[in-house]
């Protein structure tokens, strides 16, 4: 069997040569970064559609866009042409989930597209396979009894990572689990952390092949079969505090942050056990947006979403601040190539160049009304972009 990083360093190698895809969460690579050009000077909206409730960004495959939002008493699985917005087809499938806080009650992970299947997560904890071409159910498995798992703050928001089986960090009794992706068979699970609303990540430290996931708790290491190798308590001390953004990987260096009065941490992960460098709530305190790497210095959005976010670069591997923009608000950030593409809650887009030396913005426009808190997509291309009711999808230059 081809292991989990083989299949997905092929997967990465032909998207990138055909600048077409982005079939998971942040990307072809899960870090959200894509080699290419990227501008907003010359952006048109190709077309638009309406769409129903959720979080769950977009993703691109094979010219096929994949969308997971709630209509009504459904959650709906729906393809869609990426160069037209027409449907192929769509799969409904009946909700009863309600937001004791309010808030939007649709569906929050992200679709991930491997070998001809789309597999999505619901804010119910339902997890299904379903064929790319016909739209037909392969599979599902209902979490919350399946595991003992009790409601979550803002529902079910972790997105499925597909290598040789496909893992979703699903809480409760299930912790982090393996799910067979012919048959939707439980493999393993591994600890009974609570979820929270990060997503695991494929990582490569020293000659081992590890799955990374920030639980509720912390930082889990795991092997391809289960085996945890090192835990990493990383969480605050308030009851409802959640950690939503992914790990960042450079080479044995691992960087974790949340809000909630928690902060950042990095990691050296070479050894037996991890080793903290530092650790700070006044470097890049993540709300819910993971930050980019590039040459050393990462880019993202410090501080609570609620509270007005400020945009700023830190140095990896000292967490000092090179340079900040209050009052930002929130958003999300993509590198691409060598810019920035940061797409504010407000609906504003901004490419800037990804320079320590400062936040210099070239270009900007707005792309959708207020609120969008999804990631974008970007395909052949295109910049695909969702608020709680409108998807559009604009072309921006050349985006490999």
């Amino acid at each position: 069997m081809l292991s989990i990083w083989r299949v997905a360093a092929a997967g990465v190698a032909a998207m990138t040569a055909l600048a077409a895809d982005w079939p998971q969460l942040l990307g072809p690579q899960r870090n959200g970064v894509v080699p290419g050009t990227i501008t907003l000077k010359n952006a048109k909206l190709a077309w638009k559609k309406d769409v129903g409730a959720g979080f769950s960004s977009p993703v691109v495959a094979g010219g096929k866009l994949i969308l997971h939002h709630r209509n009504g008493a459904n959650e709906t699985v729906e393809c869609l042409n990426a160069a037209t917005g027409e449907r192929i087809w769509k799969l409904d499938y009946a909700t009863t989930y309600r937001d004791d806080f309010g808030f939007d009650e649709g569906p929050r992970g992200t679709p991930a597209v491997a070998e001809g299947k789309v597999y999505t997560f619901g804010a119910e904890g339902v997890l299904h396979a379903i064929d790319l071409n016909t739209g037909k159910k392969l599979w599902r498995v209902d979490t919350h009894p399946r595991f003992k798992i009790d409601k979550q703050f803002f529902g079910d928001a972790a997105s499925p990572l597909v290598g040789d089986a496909v893992y979703v960090n699903v809480g409760g009794a299930g912790g982090v689990a393996a799910f067979d992706k012919g048959s939707g068979n439980v493999l393993w699970t591994a600890t009974t952390d609570e979820a929270g609303y990060s997503s695991p990540v494929f990582a490569t430290i020293g000659n081992k092949q590890l799955i990374l996931c920030f639980t509720r708790a912390g930082l889990v290491a795991l092997e391809p079969g289960g085996k945890i190798v090192f835990l990493f308590p990383w969480r605050s001390r308030s009851h409802a505090s959640v950690n939503a953004a992914l790990p960042v990987v450079s080479g044995n260096l691992v960087f974790l942050s949340a809000s909630y009065n928690t902060g950042a941490t990095l990691l050296d992960v070479s050894g037996a056990q991890p080793k903290q460098l530092w650790s700070s709530d006044e470097a890049l305190s993540n709300h819910y947006a993971t930050s980019v790497l590039k040459d050393g210095y990462l880019y993202g959005f410090h501080g609570r979403q609620e509270f007005g976010q400020s945009l700023r670069c830190i140095e990896l591997k000292t967490g000092k601040v090179m340079w900040n923009t209050d009052g930002f608000g929130a958003g999300s950030v993509t590198l691409v190539g060598d810019r920035l593409l940061v797409v504010r809650e407000n609906g504003e887009a901004i490419v800037a160049p990804a320079t320590a030396e400062g936040f210099r913005p070239e270009s900007k426009g707005q792309l959708l009304p207020a609120v969008v808190r999804s990631y974008p997509a970007i395909a052949d291309g295109r910049l695909f972009v969702r608020n709680e009711k409108t998807l559009a999808a604009y072309t921006v230059g050349e985006a490999k």
